[in-house]
């Protein structure tokens, strides 16, 4: 007869006095022992009771029995727990323990029982945690309890929920290790469970499954908090209105993403609406209202003088105050390393209520007013940008002039048209110009569209522009380079100098343009400028320039010159006529690549950087991929090749940001290579650049482009 397995016996349960209890050189746990120790302490404290009891042996004396004392090999950690609650007097120091007391004659070394019980425990899956907390919740516990409970912040458990809050989908894929915690996180920003699981099915199958991308999918139609919209009308005013606000909990998102834009772009049209309307209620004959106001929006418009409206006395003497206690200040602690806090607070405060005085209104007079204009636009942080007083040339006073003519410029000394004694300003807001997207032609790369090569040039020439004031003496030589064309070739006209520079016009722009760092550097070279020029004095003006010093003048000259410089591509107009002519534009393109050598313009110094938006979304996916292809090699350009174009031209700018691609209008020019059309020739064949050929004789539109349209042509 087989012999009958023998069965198992537990050890038993006994309470026993905290003070018989001592700990066992036997346990394992050496290294930081006392790690995370307070948060045991405080959920045993929280609990008045343990979750699991300690695993003890009898000390036995020489003869083999016990002496009521009881070693602890497994559960030190909450051994030296209860300790700490004993010296705090929260529990007895003979209060009784639960202890599992192993039997006095097991094999089992007690290195093993302390080695078994931190080894061959199951952690914790994240996902049980989140659901943890969640029926805590649901059973009436608040996020505040919990985080108490647990020694954490509300924010930590607000995460916990948030991830416990998506598809089951995903949740699902997690749990089977299909996608990283760090991506779970990121499928948060968007609660709507179908969009997560429609992007959860595009990445999966992609390379790209990092968290930032998930974040990028599930925001794409969003309109980020940091957006000079959303700063505009407020994330408050947006919520009040019925708008959502998307939030990632676990990475800083600047105030997070508007989930409705056409919520958010109706706000922006009352708040703009409202905004303009006061305006007009000035007496302004006209106010134009444009979120993006273009670069050299005010060409050709005169601008007009006002006066600050007088400081009362009281005014003047708390302005005299405020003055007297920055010179003391600052006398004070003349010196110093570094000035105390609440000294500099005060100083701050001290020029910021100076500056409010300098900012006061400026009164215009009546009849300029009637027929001048304003403008008014958001500025990127989203305030609100009112530029009052230009008149436009149809809108200048006649001037009556001896022989009874009338005089249309302007000019002080004549006599100006009364003005309406009741005048309606016309309003207008206008948005950006939408255009249909290119077809795609994967057959070959396409030429570049004609709009976007003018978009690129009037970049490169706002740049150039930039580097010749830069560098005064390339400006001197341009300038005198025009002078001995005009001066031994004989094609100066009129009487007396006519060496003169007129800035061109940029009738086709990106909307990125006024942004960029050339146009807010020379905006504020201008600004220097203006703050010294005597320009309401022409005798006075003569005097300024003829006193400053040599190393001024030439900035001066150079400041000037740039304004004429014109790298901008054109259709040639092979009829002569209005436009430029093969010829003319050959000689155009020469000289700009001749100054851009002779200043050292890089478009990537300049802070050119291909985008979604200026770039990459305008054309085809063959120039595209060709663009990574020629920055990054064949590797990097074949990860795209299978995306769609949105995908595709975004991850694209990704890849391209720090490469210093370029495309071919804004490259270095190559001094080897010739022009299409040589200066010796004649108006030449009206054959496009290379980057050009092609039938590529639409606008992004659609429309065909009119050589004869005035608003595409830029002067020689």
């Amino acid at each position: 007869m087989a012999k009958a397995a023998k069965k198992i016996v537990f050890s038993r349960s006994r309470d026993i006095p905290f003070n018989k209890l001592v700990l066992s050189e036997s346990n394992v746990r050496r290294t930081r022992p006392e790690a995370e120790l307070d948060e045991l302490t405080h959920d045993i404290d929280r609990r008045e009771d343990l979750v699991q009891g300690l695993n003890v042996r009898a000390i036995l004396d020489a003869d083999g029995n016990e002496t009521g004392v009881f070693e602890v090999p497994a559960g030190g950690r909450r051994y030296r727990a209860v300790e700490r609650l004993v010296k705090a007097k929260r529990f007895p120091k003979d209060g009784l323990v639960p202890c599992i007391v192993r039997k006095s004659d097991t094999k089992i070394l007690a290195e093993d029982d302390s080695l078994a019980e931190n080894l061959l425990r199951a952690g914790l899956h994240p996902l049980d945690q989140f659901r943890a907390f969640q029926d805590m919740l649901d059973k009436g516990m608040t996020e505040e309890e919990i985080a108490a409970a647990y020694l954490t912040t509300v924010q930590v458990v607000k995460q916990r929920l948030r991830l416990n809050a998506v598809s089951t989908v995903l949740r699902d894929a997690y749990a089977e290790e299909n996608m990283t915690l760090d991506m779970l996180m990121a499928f948060t920003v968007n609660p709507n469970h179908e969009r997560q699981e429609q992007v959860w099915e595009a990445v999966q199958h992609s390379y790209n499954r990092q968290p930032w991308h998930i974040r990028q999918l599930l925001t794409e139609t969003t309109i980020p908090a940091s957006d000079k919209r959303a700063r505009f009308v407020g994330a408050d005013a947006y919520v009040a209105a019925g708008g959502v606000v998307l939030r990632d909990l676990f990475e800083d998102d600047n105030g997070g993403w508007l989930q409705d834009p056409t919520l958010l772009h109706r706000l922006v049209s009352e708040k703009l609406k409202t905004v303009a309307e006061e305006i007009a209620s000035e007496g302004w004959k006209w106010v134009k209202v444009d979120l993006d106001l273009p670069y050299g929006y005010d060409h050709r418009l005169r601008q007009i003088t006002g006066t600050f409206v007088d400081l009362t006395d009281e005014e003047r003497a708390e302005r005299e105050t405020l003055r007297a206690e920055s010179d003391r200040l600052e006398a004070e602690y003349d010196g110093a390393d570094e000035l105390p806090d609440e000294i500099d607070q005060r100083l701050g405060e001290i020029e910021e209520a100076l500056g409010a005085f300098d900012k006061r209104p400026v009164v215009y007079d009546s009849t300029e007013i009637a027929r001048a204009g304003v403008f008014v636009s958001v500025d990127r942080d989203g305030d609100i940008v009112v530029d009052r007083g230009f008149v436009r040339p149809e809108d200048e006073a006649p001037v009556a002039i001896e022989g009874g003519e009338a005089d249309v410029d302007g000019e002080s000394g004549g006599v100006d048209a009364p003005a309406p004694s009741v005048q309606r300003a016309v309003i207008t807001m206008g948005g950006q110009e939408t255009e249909a997207e290119d077809e795609e032609d994967d057959d070959g790369v396409k030429p570049l569209p004609e709009r976007l090569v003018i978009e690129l040039t009037a970049h490169r020439t706002l740049a150039l522009r930039e580097s010749v004031a830069n560098h005064p003496h390339v400006a001197l030589t341009a300038l005198l380079h025009k002078l001995v064309l005009d001066a031994f070739k004989h094609n100066a006209h009129g009487c007396a100098v006519e060496a003169s520079v007129r800035e061109v016009h940029f009738p086709v722009q990106a909307t990125d343009l006024k942004d960029s760092a050339s146009a807010r550097a020379i905006q504020a070279r201008v600004e220097a400028w203006k703050a010294d020029m005597p320009l309401d004095d022409d005798d006075r003006l003569w005097d300024w320039v003829a006193g400053l010093d040599d190393a001024s003048r030439l900035a001066l000259l150079a400041h000037c010159v740039s304004y004429g410089v014109n790298a901008l591509y054109e259709r040639p107009n092979p009829y002569s006529g209005n436009g430029v002519s093969q010829h003319g534009l050959d000689r155009r393109i020469r000289d700009a690549d001749r100054l851009a050598r002779a200043t050292g313009l890089d478009m990537v110094e300049a802070g050119w950087r291909p985008s979604v938006a200026n770039y990459l979304g305008r054309v085809t996916k063959s120039r595209i991929v060709e663009a990574v292809r020629e920055a990054l090699g064949e590797e990097k350009a074949q990860l795209i090749e299978h995306l769609k174009k949105p995908e595709m031209a975004k991850e694209a700018e990704r890849l391209l940001a720090d490469t210093g691609w370029l495309p071919e209008p804004l490259r270095s020019a190559d001094p080897e290579v010739t022009t299409t059309v040589d200066a010796t020739d004649g108006e030449g064949d009206g054959a496009l650049p290379a980057f050009l050929a092609d039938d590529e004789d639409e606008q992004p539109g659609g429309g065909e482009i009119d050589a004869d349209d005035p608003a595409m042509i830029a002067a020689e």
